[in-house]
């Protein structure tokens, strides 16, 4: 039996299900950090209608993922640091990020090889986005 690969082409977007897929990890994503008492902090970053949010991290994951990238032409460069550097952004707020994001993933049903993977890669953007 052959082991999953994930990152080359769209297999990643593949394995999470697609686009629709996506969404839905978003959406869960949004949820978790609503409800999870540690992701209070980073939910205070956020305006309160998390429309807006939940289109630029969808979009962006999908061509992360290996899928269309629509995040250039609809929003324009991806400059994840830049974006987030007027937040102040600590270990704390990293990993109820993190949190946030394995929540989803187990809410979705994701594959554990597939979390192991997302959540690893996951983690240095979410580190470049520390301002302590």
């Amino acid at each position: 039996m052959s082991m999953p690969v994930f990152g080359v082409g769209d297999s990643t977007l593949r394995a999470v299900g697609g686009e629709a897929a996506v969404r839905e990890l978003v959406d869960r994503f949004y949820d978790a950090m609503e409800r999870l008492p540690e992701a209070r902090g980073i939910r205070a970053l956020h305006p309160a209608d998390l429309d807006e949010s939940r289109d630029k991290l969808t979009t962006f994951l999908i061509g992360w993922m290996g899928g269309p990238s629509r995040y250039r032409e609809r929003f324009g460069p991806i400059a994840i640091p830049a974006a987030h550097r007027h937040l102040d952004i600590g270990p704390e707020e990293r990993d109820a990020w993190l949190a946030c994001m394995a929540t989803a993933l187990e809410e979705i049903g994701a594959a554990d090889d597939l979390k192991r993977y997302l959540l690893t890669q996951l983690r240095h953007p979410a580190e470049m986005c520390r301002r302590r």
